[in-house]
């Protein structure tokens, strides 16, 4: 995938792979600094950064199983929610490749005795993979049928 270069052409990326595996989307868009989730110092009514820039943050979610919300960050990263699991500092371009990579049943999950827990693990390109702690109990019906 190309260079994502702005929260808004990662919003129309994500729109695209909803059409591309029939899934619903809704997206939300908070903009200027008193709205973005990361800028809470910048005060009521201050909507641009001390550089001028106005941050634009979106939050998506898909229907469909699995449950999946990205919330994509003006900084370039993302923190995308699979079933309950926090799935932070996603970067931005890896955003797609993580989704088509859940959307087509390539991600699982790898269990392990001692200590006892899982990871969700998703393949990226280029022999990456994110890799993410699930604790026993939060396991959900779709994340113990991707049980290895």
């Amino acid at each position: 995938m190309d260079h994502l270069p702005s929260t808004e052409a990662a919003v129309t990326a994500l729109r695209a792979l909803a059409d591309a595996y029939g899934r619903e989307i809704e997206v939300t868009h908070d903009i200027g600094a008193d709205q973005t989730s990361r800028r809470t110092a910048a005060g009521a009514g201050v909507i641009t950064d001390p550089d001028g820039s106005l941050p634009h943050e979106a939050h998506v979610e898909f229907g469909g199983l699995p449950r999946v919300s990205v919330r994509i960050y003006p900084e370039d990263d993302a923190l995308i929610d699979v079933e309950g699991v926090a799935c932070p500092d996603v970067a931005r371009d890896d955003v797609p490749a993580f989704l088509r990579a859940l959307f087509d049943g390539l991600a699982y999950v790898r269990g392990r005795r001692f200590p006892p827990g899982y990871f969700l693990i998703v393949p990226l390109p280029g022999d990456r993979t994110h890799k993410e702690f699930i604790p026993m109990i939060t396991l959900t019906p779709w994340l113990s049928s991707r049980v290895r």
